[in-house]
């Protein structure tokens, strides 16, 4: 009995065998017969007309998502691309990765015709990215600077029950796209941007990045807590108030004017304000520009989650001037009137808050000033700079901060007599962390910034004499020219 039943196993796998062979063969002569028979023109279109038969049957839907949408780049298919890189499963075969030069981060996507299977609200989200080839004569993709790619389209397809169609267009497209920006976000290189002035005319070349490695923290520059615990709050509140700012109906922008004498750490506090919202920086020169015209433009070239900076504003705008038609200059040139153009004060308010201000989100504007005195009252109103941060001279509490910083200390036994002589020496963050650099040892090291501190106050009494010296000498001179015009009158 057994035999029989073992010949008849044989003799069923003989079967199966010779049938799966003559399928094969039969699968074989077809497709020969279709690429050899059947022009090429004909391949795609009976492939899709085979696909969409099948599918007619089927309770799935297939999104496609090009990676161009006719010239200009897809968002979607871009957050698709950063979104996928955290998901893919243990059981992806091949992966794309790669590091841009100067970067810290990798970049991990997938490769072509992998699968990824995302879940979503308890529903199950199927990807896959495509890559087809085409010829270069029919398309041509600018943005590929490898010339493998440049005849390459590339999509991705997203299928899921047909059922899940409406929460696919409401809630979980719109979630990719805000979990890919946030991921962009944590994952970059904050940059410094400055103006190219060689391509002001391309609103995509006309900022020019570097990486920003500024080691500035909160923690690290020389301020009152109290008055870094305000900072704090007010740019912890301002980042997460998107909507309050759209009820309202205002740009969601904020103003910090940042004065106070050189060296008190103005650049330091905005370094540490782009390290702490991770903002890249742009960096304007105002002096470089030749009109409101040309302001307008990088300000539309910035990018959302970014701080604009403008320094020593006192002394690159004639602030004074706030009439449009004072913006163009007449001079004279060998016997040729030529026109010499400046940003205005009106041009620099509307960047600050007119309708120009309303080009994009989330944005800090920083304005910089050693002489607030000499800054337009239209400047500094609530609105256009919402903050004044007064950076003073270094105070007890700095210079622990300071110390610690640069000595790793937090006490010393000569600190009682520096914070005596700080408190009436005038000197700036800066000035007392240079003398602690100087020493290698704690020691000298304050003994070092005691000295100094002893020939600041010094300086700072010799020049408070003379200067009173100076008012004394114009007092008589007033009194003694008064005395002789009553006598001429006379």
């Amino acid at each position: 009995m057994s035999s029989s039943s073992a010949e008849s196993k044989m003799a069923l796998a003989k079967t199966v065998l010779s049938t799966i062979g003559s399928v094969a063969a039969t699968t074989m002569l077809v497709r020969s017969i279709f690429h050899d028979y059947i022009p090429q023109e004909l391949h795609e279109y009976l492939f899709f007309g085979l696909r969409n038969m099948f599918t007619k049957f089927s309770n799935q839907l297939t999104m496609v998502i090009d990676e161009f949408d006719g010239l200009v780049n897809n968002e979607i298919y871009e957050a698709a691309e950063t979104y996928l890189g955290n998901k893919l499963s243990p059981n992806i075969h091949r992966l794309k990765i790669s590091k841009p030069e100067k970067e810290k981060n990798f970049n991990i996507a997938m490769e072509r015709n992998e699968e990824v299977t995302d879940v979503y609200n308890g529903q199950t989200f199927k990807w896959i990215w495509l890559c087809r080839q085409t010829q270069s004569t029919n398309f041509y993709n600018s943005m590929d600077m490898n010339s493998t790619l440049k005849s390459e389209i590339r999509s991705f397809e997203l299928t899921f029950h047909k059922k899940n169609k409406d929460l696919v267009l409401n809630s979980y497209l719109p979630h990719i796209m805000k979990e890919a920006k946030l991921q962009k976000h944590v994952n970059k290189t904050i940059k410094i941007h400055t103006v190219d002035c060689e391509r002001m005319y391309n609103l995509h070349e006309m900022w020019k990045p570097v990486n920003l490695n500024h080691p500035a923290t909160f923690e690290t520059i020389a301020m009152e807590s109290d008055q870094k615990d305000m900072i704090l709050k007010d740019l912890e509140r301002f980042v997460k108030r998107k909507d309050y700012y759209r009820k309202v109906g205002k740009a969601w922008k904020r103003g910090y004017l940042l004065f106070g004498p050189p060296g008190t750490g103005k650049s330091s506090l905005i370094a540490a304000m782009a390290n702490y919202l991770n903002f890249d920086i742009y960096d304007l020169e105002l002096t470089s520009l030749r009109g409101n015209l040309e302001l307008r433009r990088l300000l539309v070239a910035t990018a959302n989650k970014s701080i604009l900076v403008v320094e020593d504003i006192d002394c690159t705008i004639d602030l004074q001037d706030n009439l449009a038609n004072r913006a163009t200059h007449v001079h004279s040139i060998n016997g040729f009137h030529m026109q010499e153009h400046k940003v205005t004060l009106s041009g620099l308010l509307n960047f600050i808050d007119g309708l120009w201000s309303s080009c994009g989100d989330e944005r800090i504007i920083i304005f910089t000033t050693n002489h607030i005195e000499k800054l337009d009252p239209a400047l500094l109103r609530p609105g256009r700079m919402d903050m004044h941060i007064h950076m003073t001279y270094c105070t007890p509490c700095g210079f622990k901060l300071l110390a610690n910083n640069y000595l790793g200390i937090k006490d010393h036994k000569l600190f009682k007599e520096i914070e005596e002589l700080i408190d009436i020496a005038n000197v700036t963050p800066a000035e007392v962390a240079e003398q602690l650099l100087k020493e290698d040892e704690v020691e000298n090291s304050l003994k070092g910034l005691i000295n100094f501190l002893y020939k600041k106050i010094k300086e700072n009494e010799e020049e408070k004499a003379r200067k009173l010296e100076i008012t004394q000498l114009e007092f008589v001179d007033e009194k003694k020219e008064n005395v002789e015009n009553e006598i001429k009158e006379k």
